[in-house]
């Protein structure tokens, strides 16, 4: 039973994370790039849109469990005597909190409510002056967030690998 729910909990720790790392990497390489190339009215305006819709159940379920899943297959594969795959995913759990949730917390977040409470100016200086200082530092950050999905994913995945050679 508990190599049953180890093998669930690693899966969708993995799904739940490359789901995210996808996520974070549509805007670095296609959103952000392309709201950059509209006009600045275009982009806030689309920008509040996405800060919306974003807050769905699914997305903010995804986006919050995945250290807890992660965390939960750490705890199941040690029980198991899985030691270094347990090490992996906790580390993968770790490294999502502090390098995704964190990030996201303190600066993604503030910045789409700040954005979202900004009234669209008609004067397109204004405009772009809005767009400029939100879209780079934004961006930065959401970077960070994809590499740091991506570098959990794989220690999830060195997890599975080393999982069954502990014996």
């Amino acid at each position: 039973m508990r190599s049953a729910l180890a093998g669930t909990s690693v899966t969708l720790s993995i799904i739940m994370a490359a789901g995210m790392a996808g996520a974070y990497f549509a805007f670095s390489t296609g959103v952000m790039p392309g709201l950059n190339a509209a006009r600045p009215q275009s982009a806030i305006d689309a920008m509040q849109g996405m800060n919306q819709k974003i807050q769905n159940p699914l997305f903010i379920a995804m986006f919050l469990l995945i250290p807890v899943v992660a965390a939960a297959a750490g705890g199941l594969l040690l029980s198991l005597g899985e030691r270094s795959a347990a090490i992996l995913f906790f580390a993968a759990a770790g490294v999502y909190l502090v390098g995704a949730l964190v990030p996201s917390f303190a600066v993604n977040i503030p910045m789409n409510n700040t954005l979202d409470a900004t009234a669209i100016p008609g004067d397109t200086a204004e405009a772009a002056k809005i767009w400029s200082d939100y879209s780079g530092r934004w961006a930065v950050w959401n970077n960070v967030r994809a590499v740091s999905s991506w570098a959990s994913i794989l220690a999830m995945s060195l997890g599975v690998y080393l999982w069954g050679k502990d014996g």
